[in-house]
């Protein structure tokens, strides 16, 4: 039976990160206003259970957030950096990371870049003409006849969006070889604002990208393959999510109702999806849940009745990165994927079949199956 494999996952930050208690000690900084704000402040980072994040917008020397790109607001009016000022950094920044992961997930892959027929490229932080696909061509570089496509703008799922495309690459003839990269700066994003959305907003997100090799092959037990895929959009939920331009960045909002409505489709979408494959949730050996925050995996993780030890990648990555947007369920995979070398050792069962679970605006649920 032939499947289309994933021969390679490859992630990459960016080279400086920073502590939540350091992000904490910035946004009091950038938002004075008595020790009562403080404590919102506080309060609202404690709760995103992050650690710590790796942002492009750290100064080199003093390991803090770089003045240069977002000065201290100078009036309640102050809104920061326009967008054009934004997506010019954003230009300049993403292709070295998008090109850090391709590198990996192509070296894991023991794949060369001359084989690559297909890129995918997924991001929602930025927008540019030629954009980074173009550079990931010359600069890999890749044949110059790669066909090139672009999952835009879709939000926290983004890079399941793309494996659906790579998928249909792989299996509309199995000479195609693909190589799919997302990459997101979220950080070039931050909003003067005082609002509690924008704060949780600027809490979370982080920056990242990820790679994957795909090539269609026969079925073999120790090479994970991208199985099947699913897509449901929640009813009357327009408003719980959303991820909009502004003149002063992107601009996410996220409704306190998010996790309710997760708990209450998410059980019928997964039993109706698994039950195609025989499959029902507790065959899962696995989970890769984007982490829009620790509610959010509390909200799978009830709604499906799943062990909090099955989610310990998803709110690993939380804890390490923060929520990278499109590339974090890929840095999930990668680390449940990892069992393959204990699994060639004889010391550890492969974690599969594994499902891949993102939420975004609409509200939109999409879903992968790795076995």
């Amino acid at each position: 039976m032939i499947r289309t494999q994933l021969l390679g996952v490859g992630t990459a930050l960016p080279s400086h990160s920073i502590s939540q208690t350091q992000s904490c000690d910035h946004a009091k900084e950038f938002f004075p206003g008595g020790e009562k704000r403080e404590r919102s402040i506080e309060t609202l980072y404690r709760r995103t259970e992050i650690e710590r994040r790796s942002l492009i917008v750290i100064d080199e020397v003093t390991l803090k957030i770089d003045e240069k790109i977002f000065p201290a607001p100078e009036n309640i009016e102050d809104n920061g950096p326009s967008t054009e000022s934004r997506m010019l950094r954003y230009e300049r920044e993403i292709t070295p990371l998008a090109l850090a992961a391709c590198q990996a997930a192509l070296l894991q892959a023991k794949i060369s870049e001359q084989e690559i027929t297909h890129l995918v490229t997924v991001s929602c932080t930025g927008f540019g003409a030629p954009g980074f696909d173009v550079c990931l061509i010359n600069q890999l570089p890749l044949p110059p006849s790669t066909t090139r496509s672009h999952i835009g703008f879709m939000g926290c799922h983004g890079a399941l969006n793309a494996l659906r495309v790579a998928d249909a690459f792989c299996r509309a003839d199995a000479r195609n070889t693909v190589l799919l990269c997302a990459a997101e700066l979220c950080s070039l994003h931050l909003q003067y604002e005082w609002s509690a959305q924008k704060i949780v907003a600027n809490s979370l997100f982080a920056d990242g990208a990820g790679a994957v090799v795909l090539r269609a092959g026969e079925e073999r037990s120790l090479i994970p393959a991208y199985v099947s895929s699913a897509s449901h959009i929640i009813e009357q939920s327009m408003g719980a999510m959303s991820w909009k331009i502004s003149d002063n960045g992107f601009v996410m909002t996220l409704s306190n109702e998010v996790p309710t409505l997760i708990e209450e489709y998410l059980p019928a979408f997964m039993q109706t999806w698994l039950s195609k494959h025989d499959l029902e949730v507790s065959d899962i050996k696995s989970w890769a849940v984007h982490p829009g925050g620790p509610r959010i995996l509390q909200a799978v993780q009830t709604s499906l009745n799943l062990s909090a030890e099955i989610l310990e990648e998803s709110r690993l990555i939380l804890s390490e990165c923060g929520n990278m947007s499109s590339p974090t369920v890929l840095f999930i995979l990668e680390r449940i994927l990892r069992a393959r070398k204990n699994v060639l050792a004889g010391n550890e069962s492969l974690k599969l079949p594994c499902v891949m679970l993102g939420f975004g605006p609409g509200l939109t649920v999409e879903a992968a199956l790795i076995a």
